[in-house]
């Protein structure tokens, strides 16, 4: 069962499940999703392993984005190394059911998210690390209003080829710049 949490139009985020540690699984062993997943390489992970990562993972700031309509796991974002002293968190999010890629649910998931993060944990600025050919992500950050503040030329390696890690940033006044026109 999931828990409306944050709600939006087309999804909303509940705390993460560890009974949806199949669906997890699936999506970290599947090569094509992946390797969008910034320092996650390819990887083995079974259910087992999956559901008590979940489980460490209901514990911070993490949420299953679902489909409003139709209930549907479609994947997960999250704060990581949330900084109250400094306001400050590095952001992570996928959308793991391919079927929804490109639909405009991982835009709003991130939005809801940045929303919850600026308004409820009083944060200032949030932070992300994309890969350059990820370019159906780094579209989604800037429509909701991240600005690239910096790359780390050729760092990542994938098959025989080198890309450069993006980052990327956001401060409350900006989001709210651009989530008020939406």
């Amino acid at each position: 069962m999931y828990l409306k949490k944050i709600v939006g139009k087309k999804c909303y985020l509940s705390p993460i499940d560890e009974n949806d540690s199949e669906k997890y699984a699936e999506w970290l062993n599947d090569l094509e999703m992946t390797q969008y997943l910034v320092g996650l390489g390819p990887i083995n992970v079974n259910v087992g392993n999956m559901r008590g990562i979940l489980e460490s993972a209901a514990q911070g700031h993490n949420y299953s984005i679902i489909d409003i309509e139709t209930n549907e796991l479609l994947g997960d974002c999250c704060f990581e190394g949330l900084n109250h002293l400094n306001q400050t968190s590095e952001v992570g999010i996928y959308i793991g059911n391919k079927e929804y890629w490109d639909k405009g649910f991982g835009t709003e998931a991130l939005s809801l998210l940045l929303d919850y993060g600026f308004k409820v944990l009083n944060l200032h600025c949030v932070y992300l690390q994309v890969v350059s050919f990820n370019d159906r992500a780094i579209k989604s950050y800037e429509k909701i209003g991240f600005e690239v503040v910096g790359k780390k030329r050729e760092a990542i390696l994938k098959g025989k080829e080198r890309y450069d890690m993006i980052y990327m940033d956001i401060l409350h006044n900006e989001f709210y710049e651009v989530f008020n026109e939406n």
